[in-house]
């Protein structure tokens, strides 16, 4: 008899236990829908709290069917994203509203499958940004969200004076987009020159190890910065270049980096900081600097991409020196020290003009093709302007297919001699 009550005693005990344990997930459980994070803040990430709720107050806002203008309307925006949605995320401040503009409508041009750009910039670019893109609505290949700029509230001063005002933001986009697996980053002088799918294909060309992708700073090392000049260490012969960063987010966010400050892994959170303590007087190109470090520890870490996906000035002045552009074309047009805007590379200048002053209606072939080679021609008398062939090989298939693809979809000849 004692042996039964005995039973049914640790029987009790055991349930009561249990009932406890799943009041508590319970509770859990409806603290994380109220916060609207998906789960529990590392603690290295701590500080991010009040960053997410400052998004949520500043209010985000999306292109399509309906307008997100509040964080939790963002976060169930971003749920219902299809499987094959593109993210893209860029940082603007000061006077590149227009740059970035320009990049986003080369983006959208190109592209076949749907695209999510996540804007940061300055809250004064915030309604100049929201009047341009709703004006595109027409086209529903597209959702923007637009978010304040943002860093951890402790240390909010350095980061915001680290290189350029808004430069390291990049560094952060895995502890704030914690709803986004992958994401491409972009620099705002960036152009696409062929479809944003082709290089978010290379995620799936990640080994088990990789977290992200970036091309090399230089081709050359006789001219290279990194192998000549700095004072730190950096990824590979002569560094990366992360003004176009292919990331897979959700391993980013989960990884345990080596580092030279500690026998302890830190986790993405934790390692940013100290890495700017230690390095900030030894850097010269801020947030660039601080990933080659990271990546110089944990090579194992990075998938290169070669150069025609961030093709530079760097890449034809001296000579050409991209031998993967030169077969095939220029994939991605990197405008880097401003060449956009000045005469010192016309080449580059050219491009970018071409794509600013087309729209979405014209035929590209005879507004943006045909006047952007008889442009090309002129340019002949620079380095980068002898080969700017390369700057139309990619930029003359991405439209011929764009045509193709067209013309199947309403069920009409495609005329090659356009072409």
């Amino acid at each position: 008899m004692r042996r039964y009550l005995r039973v049914l005693v640790l029987c009790l005990g055991c349930g009561f236990c249990s009932l406890l344990y799943s009041l508590n997930q319970f509770a859990v459980n409806l603290e994380e829908e109220e916060s609207g994070d998906g789960g529990k803040l590392k603690a290295g990430a701590a500080s991010w709290l009040t960053v997410s709720e400052r998004i949520a107050g500043k209010g985000a806002r999306s292109v399509g069917p309906k307008e997100s203008p509040g964080g939790s309307d963002r976060y169930r925006l971003m749920k219902t994203q299809s499987s094959d949605t593109m993210h893209l995320a860029v940082v603007a401040c000061g006077e590149r509203l227009e740059e970035t503009i320009t990049m986003i409508k080369s983006a959208i041009i190109f592209s076949i499958q749907p695209l999510q750009f996540h804007i940061f910039a300055e809250d004064q670019l915030h309604h100049r940004f929201k009047n341009i893109l709703d004006g595109w609505k027409f086209l529903q290949t597209f959702n923007y969200i637009i978010y304040p700029i943002t860093f951890p509230t402790e240390n909010a001063a350095e980061w915001k004076k680290l290189f350029k005002p808004c430069a390291s933001q990049r560094l952060f986009l895995p502890l704030i987009l914690k709803e986004v697996d992958s994401l491409l980053y972009v620099d705002t002088d960036i152009l696409f020159l062929r479809p944003v799918d082709d290089i978010w294909s290379l995620l799936k060309k990640f080994n088990s190890t990789q977290i992200a992708a970036m091309a090399p700073e230089h081709e050359e090392p006789r001219i290279g910065w990194y192998n000549r000049f700095a004072r730190h260490p950096y990824y590979g012969k002569t560094g990366v270049n992360s003004g176009v960063m292919l990331m897979n987010m959700t391993r980013m966010r989960r990884k345990y980096f080596k580092n030279d400050m500690t026998t302890v892994r830190l986790q993405w959170g934790e390692i940013l900081m100290p890495l700017l303590k230690k390095y900030k007087l030894n850097i010269t190109w801020g947030d660039q600097d601080l990933l080659n470090i990271m990546f110089f520890h944990n090579p194992e870490s990075l998938f290169v991409f070669p150069c025609q996906w961030n093709y530079r000035p760097d890449h034809c002045i001296y000579g050409s020196n991209c031998r993967e552009a030169e077969e095939e074309g220029i994939f991605i047009l990197h405008g880097n020290r401003g060449v956009y805007h000045d005469d010192k590379q016309p080449v580059f200048r050219a491009v970018y003009e071409a794509l600013r002053n087309c729209s979405f209606e014209d035929d590209k072939v005879h507004s943006l093709l045909h006047p952007l080679e008889l442009e090309l021609q002129k340019t002949v008398h620079t380095y980068c302007g002898r080969i700017h062939k390369i700057f139309m090989k990619q930029l003359t298939k991405s439209i011929r297919d764009n045509y193709v693809r067209s013309s199947k979809e309403r069920d009409i000849p495609f005329n090659e001699q356009s072409f």
